[in-house]
């Protein structure tokens, strides 16, 4: 009986090179995370790992966590809100990493997730990082798809 590896692949954007600006979809707002948007912006990243393409702690452990963890910091979280909703969110950490990007299924396609991600790379550009990493799931396809029209490069591929 063979067990069937999972991979994940890192991936790296340059932030030396020109960098286009974000296009936002009419209706959308950005706003960074806060006290009051911790519930919904929790909802969303349990519903966007709900396909097994990654795990997010209940709500208490999560956001103790997030509160305790060194590479915290609200300015690197990026909400997007429609019509007071939580639609998209990106958390980043100070490391010049991008932990989660997520958009609301019912808004995918939209051109959110590519939004945010420009965004992400334009932040990180205005503190003087010369790259962005994160990490994905060979598996998951879209966002693979979204990293690599971005300019993403593959730095390796990791067995889980």
């Amino acid at each position: 009986m063979s067990i069937m590896s999972e991979y994940c692949l890192l991936l790296r954007k340059d932030l030396r090179k020109p960098l286009p600006a974000a296009q936002w979809p009419e209706g959308f707002s950005l706003v960074t995370l806060s006290e009051a948007l911790m519930q919904p912006v929790h909802a969303l990243l349990c519903l966007g790992y709900a396909d097994g393409r990654g795990s997010v702690e209940p709500l208490h452990s999560w956001q103790h966590d997030l509160l305790h963890d060194a590479e915290y910091d609200p300015q690197l979280w990026f909400v997007t809100l429609h019509e007071g909703q939580v639609i998209a969110v990106a958390q980043a950490w100070t490391s010049a990493y991008l932990k989660d990007l997520v958009v609301h299924p019912h808004h995918q396609g939209q051109g959110l997730g590519s939004a945010l991600l420009s965004h992400v790379f334009e932040v990180f550009r205005q503190r003087h990082e010369a790259c962005v990493d994160l990490k994905v799931m060979e598996h998951n396809h879209r966002a693979r798809r979204l990293y690599e029209q971005h300019g993403m490069a593959l730095i390796r591929r990791e067995a889980l």
